[in-house]
């Protein structure tokens, strides 16, 4: 081969891998969890929210809720109003070894991605804070929070702010360590790389994990009062995507199809009994939960168990907004 082709095809080749290096990392990039899953520590359960699309869909910030007290000198103390400036959010659940001891049933460490005021946040910090710790170049308070608890607090970047109310600092030291390391699409807790990749594509909200435990009574998930026939330790991938209109979709990792034919028929059971209860609704708020009663369904595959159905937008509006 001529040198001068040979020159013209290397000259050719090498923008043509380029372009394929950059197409195969926007791929990776398009399809690792959000930056602010990645950076959570290893847990029993994820959740997660982007409330950009959440906020534009229902505009829940043009209505505020009240705030008490306390909560009203934190925005007068920060300027953060987080249905104006949160825009992603991902908490990390940890299970606490005694259910009745001082720390609950569950602890819990977030990484929210927003509007932040630097100086306004800080001042409020220091202000309230009862200690600080330097951890790798960042901040870390420790500040008074609910039912005798500490919160620990640190900025991240200007975007990103990390707390953590479990009883040690480990957890949030692991937090700035994975953002000191720049948070690669393929890091990540264990939980994360075991689970993400069975979430829906553009979901707004997800949890996978042991997502019940928050719920946790005596050993079983309660909501809305009604005690479910499922283990606080049972597997989940939940998710709420926009697909036309927004759609929930739980799934439940049974032990076997046994397991999963018995859940099927004990939830579809409840879910006639409450679907009952809640005909004779008045308020608006009730009358959107009894359509999204009305429209779940549950179904079994193999050893899966998935509940799925249309969740209104009123209904997400209350979910987030707490109206």
């Amino acid at each position: 081969m001529e040198p001068r082709r040979k020159r013209r095809l290397y000259s050719l080749g090498i923008p043509i891998a380029l372009i394929v290096v950059l197409i195969v990392a926007l791929v990776l990039r398009f399809h690792a969890p959000p930056e602010v899953a990645r950076l959570l520590p290893e847990s029993d359960a994820i959740l997660y929210m982007s409330l950009k699309p959440v906020r534009t869909t229902t505009h829940f910030d043009e209505k505020p809720v009240k705030p008490s007290p306390e909560y009203a000198k934190f925005l007068d103390g920060t300027g953060f109003h987080w249905e104006r400036d949160l825009d992603r959010i991902a908490v990390s659940v940890h299970r606490m070894p005694d259910p009745t001891g001082p720390n609950g049933v569950v602890a819990y460490t977030g990484v929210m991605e927003g509007r932040f005021d630097s100086r306004k946040l800080t001042e409020y910090l220091q202000h309230n804070s009862v200690a600080t710790e330097n951890y790798a170049g960042h901040t870390v308070y420790t500040v008074p929070g609910s039912e005798g608890r500490v919160m620990r607090v640190s900025a991240l970047g200007y975007d990103m702010v990390v707390a953590s109310n479990m009883p040690t600092p480990e957890q949030i030291h692991s937090v700035i360590d994975r953002y000191a390391a720049g948070a690669s699409p393929f890091s990540g807790s264990s939980l994360l790389s075991l689970r993400y990749r069975e979430v829906p594509y553009f979901a707004l909200a997800w949890g996978i994990g042991h997502v019940g435990l928050p719920f946790s009574d005596r050993g079983n998930i309660q909501m809305f009062g009604v005690t479910l026939p499922m283990s606080e330790d049972t597997d989940f991938i939940a998710s709420i995507a926009f697909r036309g209109s927004l759609q929930l979709r739980v799934e439940e990792l049974a032990p076997s199809e046994t397991d999963a034919m018995q859940t099927a028929a004990n939830l579809a059971t409840i879910l006639q009994i409450v679907r009952g209860f809640s005909q004779g609704t008045a308020t608006p708020q009730d009358a959107a939960l009894h359509q999204a009663f009305a429209s779940l369904s549950v179904e079994q595959k193999k050893s899966r168990v998935v509940i799925s159905g249309d969740v209104s937008r009123s209904l997400l509006s209350q979910a987030v907004g707490g109206k």
